[in-house]
Formats: C-alpha cells, sequence, structure tokens
C-alpha cells in the first residue's frame, strides 16, 4: 500500500538540512529503485523553485511499504529526523486515484 510521509521542518534547519541531504537522497533513490516511490520532494520557505536562504518548512514523500509499522520504520530511520531537521512526520496510507 501506499503511504504518506508528511514532514515538517524546525525553524532554521537549513544547515542541518544541507549536511544530511545526501544521505537522505541516498535512500530515495533506493526506494525509486526497488519501484516503490511515487514522488518526493521538499516544501520551499517562500515561493519560489530554490528559496536559498529561505529554506524548506517540510518534505513530503509518498512511497509504497508492506505495512503503517513499515512506513513508520523507514520515516523513523530518515537522515533527516537523525540531524534534528524535522520537528514532527505523520505518517499515513493513502490511496493514489489519479492519474
Amino acid at each position: 500500500m501506499w503511504y504518506a510521509i508528511y514532514a515538517q521542518d524546525k525553524p532554521d534547519s537549513l544547515a542541518a538540512r544541507q549536511t544530511a541531504r545526501p544521505a537522505h537522497l541516498a535512500r530515495l533513490d533506493a526506494l525509486r529503485d526497488e519501484g516503490r516511490l511515487l514522488l518526493a520532494g521538499p516544501f520551499p520557505a517562500i515561493d519560489a523553485q530554490e528559496p536559498g536562504p529561505a529554506g524548506f518548512t517540510g518534505s513530503l514523500i509518498i512511497a509504497e511499504f508492506a505495512d503503517i509499522a513499515a512506513a513508520q520504520a523507514w520515516a523513523d530511520a530518515d537522515p533527516y529526523r537523525a540531524a534534528g531537521v524535522y520537528a514532527n512526520v505523520d505518517v499515513r496510507p493513502f490511496r493514489k486515484v489519479l492519474p
């Protein structure tokens, strides 16, 4: 089943985000390579593709896992979480309808 992982950044987390980004992306690449990643990306803090020093307010990942426990465990092991980027992370079942 698909699961949405919605994470909200702590204030002033851009430096920690940049440091942990390679490890974070490596995990997403693994999901993609397994055919389990629907989409992933950050929320810019301002209305711009590249927000610069304004940074980001969080992230959204939609990926396939065996169950919600597996999705939660994957989210809990995210390098952004270990680096203190995220203030909170919400994992919910997601049903893709379109396209």
